[in-house]
Formats: C-alpha cells, sequence, structure tokens
C-alpha cells in the first residue's frame, strides 16, 4: 500500500528556514514522481515542486524559485523541501503527492494518484 506521511510543519517568522519531510512507504522512490503541493485557507490548493520520476528533472514553482529545494534521500525513502527566506504569504498546509512514472514538466503537474495528509507552515510576520 503506497503511503505519504508529512512532517516539519510549524510556526516560524519571516525570514526563517523550515525542512519539510515525505517519509514514502509502499514503493521504490525513483519508480515515482514526488511534488509537493500547498493550501492556505480560503486559497485554491497550488504547486510548489515536482521532482521527477527516474531521476528526471525538477520543477519549481515561480513564487518558491530561490528560496525552496526539494531533494530525497533513497535509503530513508524519505523527500524533502528545505525552505528558506519564508514569507507569511507561504502560510499553508503543505501535502506531498507521489504519481508512478511521471514525468514533472515546468507548466505544472496535476492528477497525482497518492496523497499525504499535510503539515502546517505558519509564518509570522
Amino acid at each position: 500500500e503506497v503511503q505519504l506521511v508529512e512532517s516539519g510543519g510549524d510556526l516560524v517568522q519571516t525570514g526563517g528556514s523550515l525542512i519539510l519531510s515525505c517519509a514514502a512507504s509502499g514503493f521504490t522512490l525513483d519508480d515515482y514522481a514526488i511534488a509537493w503541493f500547498r493550501q492556505a485557507p480560503g486559497k485554491k490548493r497550488e504547486g510548489v515542486s515536482c521532482l521527477s520520476s527516474h531521476h528526471g528533472s525538477t520543477y519549481y514553482a515561480q513564487f518558491v524559485k530561490g528560496r525552496f529545494t526539494t531533494s530525497k534521500d533513497n535509503a530513508k525513502n524519505t523527500v524533502f523541501l528545505q525552505m528558506n527566506s519564508l514569507k507569511p504569504e507561504d502560510t499553508a498546509v503543505y501535502y506531498c503527492a507521489a504519481d508512478e512514472n511521471y514525468y514533472c514538466s515546468p507548466g505544472g503537474w496535476d492528477g497525482m494518484d497518492y496523497w499525504g495528509k499535510g503539515t502546517l507552515v505558519t509564518v509570522s510576520s
């Protein structure tokens, strides 16, 4: 059974940093694309980053470029989202999602098959 569990969300001040983790189980990480999404209160869900399957390309939303970095540790079957220079507008529930044999594109990443339950990031001003 494919499972994704996010962790690492917290309250942080503007300009601070956080590392979110997405622990994956039930599948081989390299075979799946892992994407991060976020949803702020009253707003639509938006894609943050997408790490393609099979060592493909990684893409970031424009609003996080240069501040967020996604990486993975195959030994731990975990994907990370390093978030730096956080802003109040980054406040949201962050979700990781997975899809098998999926190659992300710069235009967006939709239709992920598996989702975690999310972790809350709050950035105070």
